[in-house]
């Protein structure tokens, strides 16, 4: 019997924020089930560890993402 690794919350967030078009908070709060404000201190755990955040705000919407090259 196989079973497929569990990815943890903040895999999923560095997932989400690899993607192209990055992520809202909107996509980090459904794909982890956190609140608004946790998935918020996520992207501030995140930049602590190394990572460059990139916000940008497309039709009063903020997109998060991963700077290129990091």
């Amino acid at each position: 019997m196989t079973t497929a690794k569990q990815m943890t919350k903040n895999a999923k967030v560095v997932a989400l924020l690899k993607r192209k078009q990055g992520a809202t908070l909107n996509d980090l709060t459904k794909a982890t089930g956190r609140l608004p404000h946790t998935a918020r201190a996520a992207l501030t755990g995140l930049r602590k560890k190394g990572h460059s955040i990139e916000r940008t705000r497309l039709d009063g919407v903020s997109r998060y993402s991963i700077a290129a090259g990091d």
